[in-house]
């Protein structure tokens, strides 16, 4: 955890495809105490102002969470991307614009990630 925003908190990692791995591990975790989390990745240059992490790539990240369903892990296209080859399998959730950003963004829910 590097950062919280209400009820939220933002992470980040050496790689998305071990975000992606900790998003569904924590999702599975909490989902035995019956809570449902929602989780949004994204990937970008970050920057820290004192200690707390801004730019695009956090707020893009906090724009696909809030379009994740209940017990989602939803990533963008970049990450989805990056992450072709790991065996992390995916389905379309469709074309979204996300608020305060430009253009349509095409956002993937993770279906397994081994």
């Amino acid at each position: 955890e590097i950062d919280t925003a209400g009820d939220g908190f933002f992470a980040s990692f050496d790689g998305p495809a071990r975000a992606i791995r900790c998003a569904c591990a924590i999702r599975n975790a909490v989902r035995t105490l019956g809570i449902e989390l929602r989780s949004g990745l994204h990937t970008g240059e970050c920057e820290l102002v004192g200690d707390k992490p801004t730019g695009v790539a956090i707020n893009t990240g906090a724009r696909v969470a809030a379009k994740a369903a209940p017990g989602e892990v939803l990533v963008s296209r970049t990450v989805k991307d990056l992450v072709a080859g790991s065996g992390i399998e995916f389905e379309e959730r469709g074309t979204h614009q996300l608020k305060g950003l430009a253009g349509e963004w095409q956002l993937y829910g993770v279906s397994s990630a081994k």
